[in-house]
C-alpha cells in the first residue's frame, strides 16, 4: 500500500482538499467549544527543520498535542543531518520510529527524496518552491469571510515565491483567478506558470493585479536564506507596498491577506494590516486547524 505524502496541494485531489477544509472549519468550532477529541493518541510527529520557524512549528506541535499525539523536533545541531547523513538513509531510520515526518527545508528535492525513502507520511512545512500548509490556512480563512473561493478574484503583489507558487496550484485546484503582479525579473517559476497558465495572469503592475480583487495577498520582499539581497530587493519593489491606495481598488470588502512574518512599511502599510480588511492574524491561527485536519487525514 503506498504512503499518503503532501508536498504540495496537487498530492491530494480537489474533492479531499474541498473537505479537508471543511473538516479543519469543523475541528476549529469544536475546539472553541472545548471538545476534547484525540484520534491521534500514542502517535508521533517527527518535526525536522533547517529553517527557523515561529508558525509551522508552533501550529505543528501544538495540533498533535489537541489531538492526542506528540512530537519530536529536530534540528540540524540535534541530528545526523547536520553532519552529512543521506536524506535516504535519514528516511528510513526516523520513518521507522514515528507515524509521520513534517520537514521545512530549502531544497523541495530533497523533500522529494525523504518521502520516496519514508514509510510513513511526510508534510512539506516549507521548500524554496512550495508552501502548501499555509495555502490550506488561506483557503480556510478565505471561505470562513466569504464562503467558497470558487470563482472568486485574488491578487498577489510582490515576489514570485514559494507561496506564490502554492496560490498558483490553489487557483486551477480550487477554481479561482488569481492575477500576479510581480517586479520584472522576479516572476515566478515558468514550470508552475505552464502548469496554471489557464487560471493566472502575470502582470509588473501592482494597481492591475489588485483592480476588481476579492482579497489581496502579499509576502516579505526577501525570504529566509534572501537577506544579503534585502538593499536590492527594496529597490526592485518599489511601488509594490500593499498601502490604503492600493487596497482602494480592490473590492470595497476586499480581505488583506499576508503568511508572515509581515514588514510594516515595507510590502504592506501599517493601516492596511493592522485594518478592518486584514484577516492575517485568523489566517495565521488557522494554520493550526487546517493542519490538524491534515494530520488526522494522514496520520489517523
Amino acid at each position: 500500500m503506498s504512503v499518503q505524502h503532501f508536498l504540495t496541494l496537487d498530492d491530494l485531489d480537489a474533492a479531499t482538499l474541498a473537505q479537508l477544509i471543511d473538516r479543519a472549519i469543523e475541528l476549529k468550532t469544536e475546539f472553541k467549544q472545548g471538545l476534547v477529541y484525540e484520534p491521534l493518541r500514542n502517535k508521533s510527529l517527527a518535526m525536522i527543520f533547517s529553517k527557523s520557524s515561529t508558525r509551522t512549528r508552533v501550529s505543528f506541535e501544538v495540533g498533535m498535542r489537541q489531538l492526542g499525539g506528540g512530537s519530536l523536533y529536530l534540528s540540524p545541531n540535534d541530528t545526523q543531518i547536520g553532519r552529512g547523513e543521506p536524506i535516504e538513509d535519514t528516511a528510513r531510520v526516523v520513518s521507522s520510529m514515528v507515524d509521520g515526518i513534517m520537514i521545512r527545508t530549502a531544497s523541495h528535492h530533497d523533500v522529494e527524496i525523504l518521502a520516496a525513502h519514508s514509510s510513513v507520511p511526510v508534510i512539506n512545512g516549507l521548500t524554496d518552491d512550495y508552501h502548501p500548509c499555509q495555502l490550506l490556512a488561506d483557503i480556510q480563512t478565505f471561505q470562513e469571510t466569504r464562503g467558497s473561493i470558487r470563482g472568486a478574484t485574488i491578487a498577489w503583489v510582490g515576489d514570485g515565491n514559494n507561496v506564490c507558487h502554492s496560490f498558483m496550484n490553489a487557483a486551477r485546484i480550487f477554481g479561482f483567478t488569481l492575477q500576479i503582479a510581480t517586479p520584472k525579473g522576479f516572476e515566478p517559476d515558468q514550470a508552475v506558470t505552464a502548469l496554471n497558465h489557464n487560471h493566472i495572469s502575470l502582470s509588473h503592475d501592482p494597481k492591475n493585479a489588485v483592480t476588481g480583487a476579492d482579497a489581496v495577498v502579499t509576502d516579505t520582499w526577501a525570504s529566509m536564506g534572501q537577506e544579503s539581497e534585502r538593499a536590492k530587493r527594496e529597490a526592485a519593489f518599489d511601488g509594490y507596498c500593499v498601502d490604503s491606495s492600493l487596497m482602494a481598488l480592490a473590492h470595497k470588502d476586499a480581505l488583506f491577506m499576508h503568511c508572515l512574518p509581515a514588514y510594516r512599511g515595507r510590502e504592506v502599510s501599517i493601516e492596511v494590516i493592522e485594518g478592518a480588511q486584514s484577516v492575517v492574524f485568523q489566517e495565521a491561527e488557522n494554520r493550526l486547524h487546517a493542519q490538524k485536519a491534515l494530520l488526522e487525514l494522514l496520520l489517523a
